[in-house]
């Protein structure tokens, strides 16, 4: 993208009545952000939607006065600007009707073939959310998953700093510019995100954090993964609506289940009774259900020397090694495991390097 595409389209963002699919649209029909603002008024108006109000404002001329202002923070702050039809913006956003335009992104930023998961809940976390969180990216540590959230307090943050431990890479999609960081309390975490990771958003360094930034906010978060983590939630909440919108994307959605009498396991367990999630109690489901291969970050998984196996692990290990590949339903049954153990006991010994996933949901031993 040139210098003066993205100019037009800082414009372009600027008039009034264009969202983001509006501005696609026409985009689209002439070809650029350049050729919208040189296309004559009767041609957009054969554009369906585009009104004559539209068509006003797009020859206001003060669009461009903001665009340039905006043009000269990204240069002198050496942001990064990914525009939707290019090849460095996400490619799950790609697909979202109502993705962002351009997206704005510091740090170290590669989503490049990599395991994306979004990770949200409650501001209010408790001892019960943490640990679950904890031991949910300690065991997905070795697949190196890119973990995505808000970098709100509570869940967001707990999951941020997480990833940071394990030395994944971690992204702070945040509903403002990125000429400032909220909640202010946060900013002792930026360098180190932006040194694992870094963050991301559709807003320019005029917007400020608002309410309705937020839920825009959560479209990014919902949009750019390949599912939606809800570790807990009251009845009602963002992260709520993060999973409605990863729902309406078509994406997978997982929930933390938990005490009927939980204030913040509420909002989790409406989801999995309403079916609007999958009911998640380990590493070993997000896996299964994502049908992700299990890699090292380091060296492809190969069998370990004087290891360890627990008397069911040993039971699982010997029934593929006389019977060889099998898939996860008859291993449980020949067995006799349930199947939400022997999910979890597969993932481990997968780990420990003594058995490896195969196409069509098979295992064998190693």
């Amino acid at each position: 993208m040139t210098e003066q595409e993205l100019f037009h389209l800082l414009a372009l963002q600027q008039v009034e009545g264009v969202g983001d699919i509006v501005a696609k649209k026409l985009i689209n029909h002439c070809g650029s952000a350049v050729e919208v603002f040189k296309t004559k008024s009767s041609q957009l108006a054969a554009i369906d939607g585009i009104g004559s109000v539209l068509l006003k404002n797009i020859k206001d001329k003060t669009v461009f006065e903001k665009a340039e202002q905006e043009l000269q923070f990204i240069k002198s702050n050496e942001i990064k600007v990914s525009y939707f039809q290019d090849e460095n913006y996400p490619d799950r956003l790609k697909h979202c009707i109502d993705g962002p335009v351009l997206l704005f992104t510091s740090g170290k930023i590669d989503l490049k073939n990599k395991k994306i998961i979004s990770i949200v809940g409650t501001r209010q976390i408790t001892s019960y959310g943490m640990e679950f969180c904890r031991k949910l990216i300690e065991d997905l540590a070795p697949l190196d998953p890119v973990i995505i959230s808000g970098f709100a307090y509570g869940v967001d943050i707990f999951a941020h700093q997480l990833a940071m431990e394990h030395d994944l890479q971690t992204i702070g999609v945040v509903a403002h510019g990125l000429n400032q960081i909220y909640p202010k309390t946060h900013k002792k975490y930026v360098a180190k995100v932006e040194q694992n990771g870094g963050f991301m958003t559709e807003f320019w360094s005029s917007s400020n954090p608002e309410k309705e930034n937020f839920v825009r906010r959560n479209r990014i978060v919902a949009g750019i993964s390949e599912a939606t983590i809800v570790i807990e939630s009251a009845e009602r909440g963002g992260s709520l609506i993060t999973a409605n919108i990863a729902n309406d994307y078509n994406r997978d959605v997982f929930a933390v289940p938990g005490r009927t009498t939980d204030k913040y396991s509420q909002g989790c367990n409406n989801l999995i009774k309403t079916q609007k999630a999958n009911l998640l109690t380990s590493a070993a489901d997000l896996v299964y259900i994502l049908n992700w291969d299990i890699e090292s970050k380091t060296k492809p998984i190969q069998k370990q020397l004087f290891v360890t196996l627990e008397n069911d692990e040993q039971k699982v290990y010997d029934y593929l090694l006389k019977n060889g590949k099998e898939l996860m339903d008859i291993i449980a049954l020949r067995c006799d495991f349930p199947i939400y153990k022997i999910s979890g006991m597969l993932l481990n010994m997968e780990l420990k390097g003594v058995i490896r996933p195969l196409p069509g949901k098979l295992f064998e031993a190693i």
